[in-house]
């Protein structure tokens, strides 16, 4: 058989993986003779010359060998005349046009255990030395700024190799060979330690020193790989106390870092399924059940009954680690809460002074600032919280491929972009609270990339909330206007739904849509919502019956009042009066006055009015004396779940009428008072009051779904966050013989929200 020639392309996810040089190698190993290059699209240009036969073994290795954090999506094949004009196989220049295909560099990698050994080998030219990394591990999406994924695009950039790293780097049998975050001490980037009026201290392992201060009761801010976190010890209570009260986090559950998963069991439970995901590349915080001894302060997770842990991802975080004597340290965002991580230096050194006392910065740019991902495991499968760091931008797979490029804004908070292309659509990292401007601003910095990754030069349609006033709605206007885009308003809730059927490849379901806020069609605040869906519609169907919400957002901070507004149809002026003295006596910061106009209010009548799941499980927390005032988004809902965790459900049977396709909450919360009164343990009322709304919503939808004959029940919205309240509608789906849909790659939280705009503005698109 005689020569040929055969002209490659590869598409998935083949930058930044290895993927160069496993080509290079096996080519050779095959006597093929051409070159292998990275293309602006991310995807990967191959040519070889040789034999039929060893080029058709080639190709097919191409996809057996690969590298393991690689993904082969495509391989496109011209076979050609060879013309005989190379002498050997080279890793070649990278070459900034693409091949067409859908790819996409990988997301950050966690630090692989040939880096920590040399990290912690005296011997070694890098011991001690926090930014080692290979072509298995290190930053990936954090440090680049355009593709093809090469130095030169990098923040590394800043970093010339020095000559050992160099010949790392050329030498194709080492495994630096074109890995592009290679760095030493002797090239940099560096590390530097601050007292907290920004003066240098002089020490010779800057690492070492804040694991001994960290021990000592200090707090720490650190520049990790995404972003600032703040550190300090776990095991006594003053240095949470003084990080709470200089950051005003009463009540914030804070996550921490243990160095191996070995000390992690000495403090939670761990399941062999959160193992998995603790010590995976991806090293995602895991919300984890305490143990029943367990050792830290109580005030690392105040009142609940779990704790989220990671382990090391970075040299920084594990070389801290390594020298410190504590089972964990806290590890959370140093920025507010909904605002975006602090990335710059100069920013931490002002922004966290007189806060911490000291400050590890280096000099490395973060190009896309990235939250830690967040997600607990229920039932054996994974919940995300938050989906960021360690997944972006890793996209969602639809059943279906786009006409057009969409780019949807998601709501208002735990806000993230998504762009659609094709069949695939790609979130953005976890972005925050739009409400801030701030936080807009990197909204627009995060679509910005995205599109500059992925190549896009024309967003063609742009999918926001039918929220007038939130601030994605008029950025998504004015992006519409700007490019001349089609603009297409997507319900809160349906985009929920639509986020499930999108990751799950489904064209139609009856959804349980359960949040805490979301603008309805009809103008009011939907939670608690039954809906018939396919990606391009939705028909409301049943859900919580709407309920007053006296003083409007002052009832989403303070449960108390609504406490009164869903008690005052079933009890009447008196008796709702007599259960808010009694129950709920701090659930009026302002006393008997503030109770009064609430209770003036109620009889008025007029007020906005709300459907939300999240509302009656804060009324619950507040009536069981769990929760009296939201310090952070979800709290009393997570109290209560807590509180449920230790209970019997079936200890008191609590009342839940349902009546044209609603459920009646005011009754409920009235035998939620009956039993509280009767002496019912709260633990035993928590997690019965758990199962009798679940339940009732569950039995609406079934009902929905069997009329209909639509023979799938999902649901999605933060409340699927809950263990209880998901595997409540998920038995007593199954046991009506239907198939239950959750989510398991996307936050049931507004995180997804925007990935179901996007597919749903796609849909009608399409149909229309």
């Amino acid at each position: 058989m005689g020569l040929s020639r055969a002209e490659i392309g590869v598409t998935g996810v083949v930058q930044g993986v290895g993927f160069r040089p496993f080509v290079y190698r096996l080519a050779r190993a095959h006597g093929l003779r051409g070159f292998v290059r990275n293309m602006g699209d991310a995807g990967v240009q191959i040519v070889v010359e040789g034999g039929r036969e060893e080029i058709e073994v080639f190709l097919s290795s191409l996809r057996k060998e690969a590298p393991p954090l690689s993904r082969v999506e495509e391989v496109r094949v011209r076979w050609t005349q060879p013309t005989g004009e190379f002498g050997t196989f080279e890793v070649r220049e990278s070459r900034a046009e693409g091949l067409g295909g859908a790819s996409v560099i990988p997301p950050d990698l966690a630090v692989c255990g040939e880096c920590e050994r040399e990290m912690l080998d005296p011997g070694n030219r890098r011991y001690g030395y926090p930014f080692t990394t290979c072509v298995d591990c290190g930053p990936r999406f954090t440090v680049i700024s355009d593709l093809p994924y090469d130095r030169e695009r990098t923040s590394m950039v800043d970093f010339p190799l020095c000559p050992l790293c160099l010949r790392e780097y050329t030498e194709p049998s080492d495994r630096r060979y074109h890995a592009e975050t290679t760095c030493c001490p002797a090239c940099g980037p560096s590390v530097e330690l601050y007292e907290e009026d920004g003066k240098k201290v002089e020490v010779r392992d800057p690492l070492r020193e804040v694991a001994r201060l960290l021990d000592e009761g200090f707090i720490v801010g650190l520049k990790g790989i995404g972003g600032t976190h703040l550190a300090c010890r776990t095991v006594e209570d003053e240095p949470l106390r003084r990080l709470r009260e200089n950051f005003r986090r009463p009540q914030q559950p804070f996550a921490v870092m243990s160095r191996d998963l070995e000390t992690v069991r000495t403090f939670a439970e761990v399941s062999e399924e959160e193992a998995r995901e603790l010590t995976s590349h991806r090293r995602p915080i895991v919300v984890l059940r305490r143990s029943r001894d367990f050792p830290l302060s109580e005030l690392v997770s105040p009142g609940l009954d779990s704790v989220g842990v990671m382990l090391p991802y970075s040299g920084i975080h594990l070389l801290v680690l390594h020298h410190g004597r504590e089972p964990a340290y806290v590890m959370t965002s140093a920025n507010p809460p909904g605002l975006p991580m602090i990335v710059d230096s100069e920013r931490a050194l002002r922004e966290l002074r007189g806060r911490v006392d000291y400050l590890l910065l280096h000099n490395r740019r973060i190009v896309n600032r990235c939250d830690d991902s967040v997600l607990k495991v229920v039932g054996g499968e994974t919940v995300f919280l938050r989906r960021s760091r360690g997944y972006v931008p890793e996209p969602i797979v639809l059943p279906f491929s786009s006409g057009k490029t969409v780019l949807a804004v998601g709501a208002e908070e735990n806000v993230t972009a998504s762009l659609l292309v094709g069949n695939r659509c790609f979130p953005s990292q976890h972005v925050g609270d739009t409400g801030k401007l701030e936080t807009l601003e990197y909204l627009k910095e995060a679509a910005g990339s995205l599109r500059r990754l992925l190549r896009v030069e024309r967003v063609e349609a742009v999918a926001h909330d039918l929220h007038p006033l939130y601030p994605t709605t008029r950025l998504a206007r004015g992006w519409a206007e700007e490019w001349g885009a089609e603009r297409v308003e997507v319900q809160h809730h349906h985009a929920h739904l639509c986020s499930l059927m999108a990751e799950k490849g489904v064209e139609e379901m009856v959804g349980i849509a359960c949040d805490g806020a979301g603008y309805g069609a009809d103008g009011t605040v939907w939670g608690g919502e039954v809906m018939v869906a396919d990606l391009s519609s939705f028909e409301r169907v049943g859900g919580l019956r709407p309920q007053p919400m006296p003083g409007g957002d002052a009832a989403t901070r303070f449960p108390a009042r609504m406490v009164a507004g869903i008690l005052w149809g079933e009890l009447g002026r008196e008796e709702t009066e007599r259960v808010l003295e009694e129950l709920c006596p701090a659930g009026f910061p302002r006393g008997k006055r503030e109770r009064e106009v609430v209770l003036r209010q109620l009889e008025r009548g007029n007020l906005p009015l709300t459907s939300s799941c999240g509302r009656v499980l804060d009324a619950v927390a507040c009536v069981l004396g769990i929760c009296w005032e939201r310090t952070y988004e979800g709290e009393p809902a997570m109290k209560l779940e807590a509180a449920a965790g230790e209970g019997d459900p079936e200890a008191v049977a609590l009342p839940c009428r349902v009546s044209g396709g609603l459920v009646d909450t005011s009754s409920f919360l009235a035998g939620v008072v009956e039993a509280v009164r009767s002496g019912v343990p709260r633990r035993h009322v928590a997690s019965s009051a758990h199962r009798a709304l679940a339940l009732a919503l569950a039995e609406v939808a079934c009902e929905v779904a069997e009329e209909r004959g639509v023979r799938a029940v999902g649901v999605s919205g933060g409340v699927f966050c809950n263990r209880y309240f998901t595997a409540e509608v998920g038995r007593e789906v199954e046991r009506r013989g239907l198939r239950f849909l959750r989510h398991a790659v996307l936050p049931p939280g507004d995180g997804g929200i925007s990935v179901g705009q996007a597919a749903c503005a796609a849909r009608r698109l399409r149909s229309a």
